[in-house]
């Protein structure tokens, strides 16, 4: 179960707050940390629609696989943070591990994954990976 979405008063003037959502990291969240950002993203558009649909539809698909990724390589909980920024939208999210992503090879023939991280580093205008002793934090920027 999902905490209850923060709110601030980030770009007030335009009415456009964050929010932040934690999640216990169980694999349900990664749909429920999707539903969090739609529900962003459906608030956002009503003041400052997407300059393209892609816009929406990537950072939907950011948001599943940075939170796939938490659930998967970082057991426990884990919080993401979506706020509006002047040119775009900024994601971070919260988990468990110190352990910075690494990208992996890609095989399709074996469906094994590996293409998560590289499907970010492409989609995202800035990516930073920040990590202390309770965890990381993975910045993305994304246009909007």
């Amino acid at each position: 179960m999902a905490t209850e979405p923060h709110w601030d008063e980030t770009l007030a003037g335009q009415g456009i707050p964050s929010r932040t959502t934690g999640f216990p990291g169980d694999p349900q969240d990664v749909t429920g940390a999707r539903l969090a950002a739609e529900s962003f993203l459906r608030d956002l558009a009503r003041t400052a629609p997407p300059a393209t649909p892609e816009s929406w539809h990537d950072i939907l698909l950011v948001v599943t696989e940075l939170a796939a990724n938490a659930v998967q390589y970082a057991p426990g909980p884990f919080h993401l943070r979506i706020r509006r920024t002047y040119d775009g939208v900024h994601l971070t999210l919260h988990d468990t591990s110190s352990t910075p992503p690494s990208p992996r090879p890609f095989h399709p023939s074996t469906g094994g994954g590996g293409i998560g991280w590289h499907l970010i580093q492409t989609l995202c205008d800035q990516v930073s990976v920040v990590s202390d002793d309770h965890g990381k934090d993975i910045h993305v920027f994304l246009p909007w």
